[in-house]
């Protein structure tokens, strides 16, 4: 009978992808529940539930869900302001159920009205600095636990207390985070049978317990984690203060939101794993209810979680069955072990996330800051500072409307220059130009060309990626026309940079023609050209990249 359902085939590995992926995430999700301000407890609630409720309802096969980066920063927030509002963690408690719970629902919500086709249209520079924003976050909180010390509430209370550092560190706990540093790095070299920050979270937190450091507070430790199944947290839910509406309301749309982005992302690198299509709206939906379903047993929301999702995969995971058997693996932990959890120490759990924190950085797009456009660079610089040092909130909304407004002036600049702005052309219908007939008649089934029209910006990159990956197999060179293509923006190059990628790694040659002088700039700038398109492989106009085709694929 459950064969109808379920392929058993696939059952050995989806087994070994959800041990795997389970073993990998615990770590992490004990520390992200503690850096959230709600304990270690509540990152295991909230790594059990999204894992296997979004693993069931979710569009993609592959996906392993938790507490993420992102979200945990977005989740810090929210329970330092309503501690702040409130005056205490009990008070502030219904607050933030509410707010991870309703955070939930309009990610439901955003699958059912298709929202998900329009999260590809926040550009590059705004993803890049809030993302990169978040790593620092994390970093910067980080540093005083790593100490030994009490954790401060935000990156700006680092800053200012930063010279108490020196003076009130505490010997064992910093080497107690370093200990858990080295081995996070230097472990893989070992070897990648055995994830690293498991590795490192055993082997310091027992160092701390045999020299005793977990006694009287020597070493701050995690403490008492509740063992067993989390009763439901919804008392005072329905009583909260009308006043605090607003709150509620902008970080629950920030979370679903993020918790959208965050979550695709990772199904879009499970699509090219698995050479596999995901279900964006049905994924919103399932990782909404995970995220609802966490809130109402205490646990902090998460979503499509990147690393977990990769080692799932390599592991043999093929099914959501696997995504499931990652979060009941978490699921026995805090059954079984979670009063061993206890004894973790917390400046471990920030050696964890440290490193993390610099995974998240877009280094990238920082690399490449003086030599994208201007405006880009300074839009995402803003992001950054702002996500980093201000609000989360006020960071993703004025980059989106700073972005959306300097494109618009460069839109009309090119306008004023007489030069045509108009939308990508797609494969399916598209008709040759007159100076194309003769040769894609006779070559059409090895040889495609793809028209551009206008600036190649965020609102087109992701159509440009799609129609790129609809190329078949049999197809042996890619030329690009560029004749029309005024001006790129840096979503527009990383666009190009992984469609060309794309392509080699399929074995289909990539040509340009007739590139103008902005984007063949920004091209050279970020090193497409020479390191992925030769300097050979542009051509000044059609005519000599069919001569060279015919030359080198012997088409004739």
């Amino acid at each position: 009978m459950l064969s109808k359902y379920y392929d058993f085939k696939y059952f050995k590995g989806d087994l070994t992808g959800g041990l795997v992926a389970g073993v990998v995430a615990l770590p992490l999700a004990l520390a992200f529940g503690v850096q959230s301000g709600l304990g270690a407890i509540a990152g295991l609630y909230g790594a059990i539930a999204v894992g296997v409720f979004a693993a069931i309802f979710g569009g993609t096969a592959t996906q392993a869900s938790g507490p993420t980066g992102p979200m945990t920063v977005v989740s810090a927030a929210l329970v330092a302001s309503a501690y702040e509002i409130t005056g205490s963690m009990e008070a502030a408690m219904p607050i933030i159920i509410l707010t991870f719970l309703l955070g939930g629902i309009f990610q439901i919500v955003f699958g059912f009205l298709n929202i998900a086709s329009y999260v590809k249209y926040f550009p590059y520079p705004v993803v890049s600095g809030f993302m990169s924003g978040v790593g620092l976050i994390i970093i910067i909180l980080q540093i005083f636990p790593f100490a030994g010390l009490d954790p401060s509430k935000s990156t700006m209370d680092v800053i200012y207390n930063f010279p108490s550092l020196f003076s009130d560190f505490n010997w064992r706990a910093l080497a107690l985070g370093g200990l858990t540093v080295v081995i996070y790095y230097v472990f893989p070299f070992v070897t990648k049978a055995i994830p690293s920050a498991l590795v490192a979270l055993i082997v310091a937190s027992l160092v701390g317990y045999f020299l005793g450091w977990h006694l009287d507070n020597i070493v701050p430790i995690i403490g008492e984690i509740p063992s067993g199944l989390p009763s439901l947290q919804i008392d005072g839910l329905f009583s909260v203060d009308a006043n605090h509406y607003m709150l509620i309301g902008e970080y629950a749309t920030v979370l679903a939101i993020l918790g959208s982005i965050d979550s695709l992302l990772t199904s879009v690198i499970a699509d090219n794993m698995t050479k596999t299509k995901h279900n964006s709206n049905r994924e919103l939906i399932g990782q909404g209810i995970g995220n609802a379903i966490a809130a109402i047993f205490g646990g902090i929301p998460g979503a499509g979680a990147t690393k977990g999702t990769v080692v799932n995969i390599n592991s043999g995971g093929r099914t959501r069955v696997s995504g499931t058997i990652h979060g009941l693996v978490l699921l026995a932990v805090l059954l079984g072990l979670g009063k061993l959890a206890g004894f973790i120490p917390l400046s471990v759990l920030a050696g964890l996330l440290i490193p993390i924190g610099f995974k998240i950085i877009d280094t990238k797009g920082l690399k490449h800051l003086l030599v994208v456009p201007r405006a880009d660079a300074f839009v995402l610089v803003l992001v950054l500072m702002v996500t980093t040092f201000g609000s989360l909130i006020q960071a993703v909304g004025m980059g989106l409307l700073l972005a959306c407004l300097l494109f618009m002036k460069r839109a009309s600049d090119i306008g004023e220059e007489g030069m045509e702005v108009g939308t990508l052309a797609g494969f399916d219908g598209e008709k040759p130009w007159q100076d194309e007939v003769e040769f894609y008649e006779a070559h059409k089934d090895k040889v495609y060309i793809k028209h551009l029209y206008g600036p190649l910006f965020f609102g087109f990159t992701s159509h440009f990626q799609n129609e790129i990956k609809n190329i078949p197999d049999q197809v042996k060179s890619l030329i690009i026309r560029m004749d029309r293509v005024p001006y790129i923006d840096q979503s527009g190059l990383y666009a190009l940079e992984n469609a060309v990628l794309d392509l080699e790694q399929r074995g289909i040659q990539v040509l340009l023609t007739a590139v103008q002088e902005q984007p063949k700039d920004k091209l050279v700038s970020i090193d497409i050209v020479p390191d992925l398109i030769s300097e050979e492989h542009i051509f000044n106009n059609i005519n000599d990249a069919f001569d060279h085709l015919e030359n080198t694929l012997k088409l004739k």
